[in-house]
């Protein structure tokens, strides 16, 4: 059985702006195993954001297949797919996008809310997960009242209490301070190692490169450098 949790084979990405087709991924082969800690690196316009965007099922390829846990994204019907995002794979973005007009508890639970996990059973889990990831006694304040690397704390939380197969991180340290960056990868790095949480990072950040395991390095949409560190 594989142990891949992602597997992009042949993958290309063409989008049409105006009269004019300009590829954003020319042919990417790869596999992602479980418990990963990975970073896709590249300069900008070299596809980073398009190689997340196919693997969380927001975008379809052009052409080549995406499997997540063994499922061909492309062949999942709109709800399915929906699902699958819902239920497998965590987001976290640069802007955090939190929902402004709830509590740090509330923006956590989200997903197990759309999951339809009982209301006391899911408060009950992501109090434990915002203690774990360094917030506890801050659960009642919404996301004004939180610093960027606070509120990055909540999307992290978020993105993980639903134990998803994957987490894909857009940038998750462009926003904030060198300081709250490496505090937020030590803090991945832990949920990576006791977890075994796979996670996914699209960056320019040199501090996320040298945390990963694994650095993908792209340009112009083709896989330049696949390194695993020993």
């Amino acid at each position: 059985m594989s142990t891949s949790v992602v597997e992009l084979q042949d993958v290309k990405k063409t989008y049409r702006q105006g009269s004019v087709d300009v590829p954003a991924l020319r042919g990417v082969t790869l596999a992602i195993e479980r418990g990963e800690f990975t970073a896709i690196s590249g300069p900008s316009g070299s596809g980073k954001s398009t190689l997340l965007n196919l693997v969380g099922a927001l975008d379809a390829p052009t052409s080549g297949t995406v499997m997540l846990e063994g499922s061909d994204l492309a062949k999942l019907s709109r709800s399915k797919r929906a699902a699958l995002r819902r239920d497998r794979i965590g987001f976290v973005f640069q802007a955090y996008n939190l929902v402004p007009v709830l509590k740090a508890w509330e923006n956590a639970e989200l997903v197990l809310a759309l999951q339809g996990v009982a209301p006391a059973a899911r408060r009950e889990k992501v109090r434990a997960l915002l203690d774990e990831v360094g917030l506890g006694g801050l659960e009642e304040r919404r996301p004004d009242q939180l610093s960027g690397g606070q509120q990055q704390r909540v999307a992290i939380a978020r993105a993980i209490a639903a134990e998803p197969a994957v987490i894909l991180a857009d940038e998750p340290t462009a926003n904030v301070d060198s300081e709250t960056a490496e505090k937020l990868l030590a803090l991945m790095e832990k949920l990576n190692r006791e977890r075994s949480a796979t996670f996914i990072f699209s960056t320019h950040d040199p501090r996320v490169m040298d945390r990963a395991r694994r650095v993908i390095r792209l340009v112009d949409g083709r896989v330049e450098k696949d390194e695993t560190k020993r």
